[in-house]
């Protein structure tokens, strides 16, 4: 399977001008936004259509910003316009043929009920010292989706897990990982659930669907997955396919057990599989809005700047972006240019300032183009 056979991983548009969207959250959203546009601007500059940044009009709310209306109804109001907004937001740019968005932080609450209606799987493919293990969260089911009802004292929450979207997401994640192991070598097919409350329905799915493809899945609960990482680690390649509730915490012990990685610096992709997205992609860091550091320029931009190279790279036409972008990251860490976080004295602006200036870009040809041509603010 090649790259442009695999939903969410879009063709390289060399002769129509793209068009990506953006959706901007509160928090550091707006800086962050900033920085996506100057440094996909910069790696994208030699495109020879130029490219087009579609931004979603609305400034969606973050958890913290929304706490601030100290009214539980108030709340739930605004949480669903931001769904609402943001999944008209997502169909609309996808029939007009965008086949990538990169969004800043929201409030997670508004996030996965648009998540849930648009079928999404979140990807993350770790490697470390000839490992890999390839991630794919379930994102359209489960405790993470789902209504509330408000009674006084209580709040109730339902949910729905269903056989079709069970086998919608393993099947995405087995063609994903064709794409990330062409050679067909996948030592083991793991499912991280909490099946056994579930009256024996998951596991009845999971087994129907492994003997119809002739294929060994591991179901296991998620303390027996972390029980065996503990114990025996990981083969070569492993793909584990698991639910938000184990999935969403385990993200960053994963990053830094197997990928030797923060995630600060790390960005992300969600694939939507509902069928009339035709493969919409979602990028996003792997950090949230930092509501702390919101207008400060203290925000550490590096999550930003990958997503913009695999932006560039898979969706506009720039083959090369992800590569040169990661030189001028190891340039800028060899340097010591790095926000505090990092342990640095460097604002925002001043880090991507510093990327642009080492920055070559390629062209649409994957070429280098010259440093001078695309440094600076």
């Amino acid at each position: 399977m090649t790259r442009t056979q695999v939903p969410g991983l879009g063709a390289p548009l060399r002769n129509a001008k793209p068009v990506i969207g953006l959706a901007v959250g509160r928090g550091t959203g707006p800086e962050l936004a900033d920085v996506f546009e100057r440094v996909l601007g910069a790696l994208t500059a030699r495109h020879p259509h130029g490219l087009a940044i579609e931004r979603s009009p609305r400034l969606y709310h973050s958890y913290v910003s929304l706490r601030a209306e100290r009214d539980v109804h108030r709340i739930r109001a605004l949480t669903a316009q931001d769904a609402d907004h943001y999944e008209r937001f997502c169909r609309t740019v996808a029939g007009q043929g965008t086949a990538a968005i990169f969004r800043t932080a929201i409030n997670a609450q508004s996030l996965y009920l648009v998540r849930q209606r648009l079928r999404a799987v979140k990807v993350d493919l770790l490697a470390d010292a000839g490992r890999s293990l390839l991630l794919v969260r379930d994102q359209a089911q489960g405790f993470y989706t789902g209504d509330n009802r408000h009674t006084p004292g209580e709040v109730t929450r339902t949910m729905t897990f269903s056989q079709e979207i069970t086998e919608a997401v393993v099947t995405y994640a087995l063609r994903r990982a064709q794409h990330e192991w062409p050679d067909g070598q996948l030592d083991r097919i793991v499912m991280a659930y909490k099946f056994h409350l579930l009256d024996g329905a998951l596991d009845a799915w999971v087994s129907e669907l492994a003997d119809r493809l002739g294929i060994r899945i591991d179901l296991f609960q998620p303390d027996t997955v972390n029980r065996n990482l503990l114990t025996h680690g990981l083969p070569d390649r492993t793909l584990i396919v698991a639910g938000n509730e184990w999935a969403d915490i385990m993200h960053v012990m994963l990053l830094d057990r197997f990928g030797s990685d923060r995630q600060e610096n790390r960005c992300t992709e969600n694939v939507c599989l509902d069928p009339g997205l035709a493969g919409l992609v979602e990028y996003q860091t792997v950090h949230g809005s930092a509501d702390d550091l919101a207008g400060q320029d203290r925000v550490n931009p590096v999550a930003t700047i990958r997503a913009a190279a695999l932006v560039a790279e898979r969706h506009a036409g720039c083959p090369g972006a992800v590569r040169a972008t990661e030189q001028a990251l190891r340039t800028l860490d060899e340097r010591g240019v790095r926000t505090s976080d990092l342990g640095g004295r460097h604002s925002t602006a001043a880090v991507v300032d510093a990327l642009l200036d080492v920055l070559e870009a390629p062209d649409a040809e994957g070429a280098p183009k010259d440093a001078a041509l695309v440094g600076g603010s």
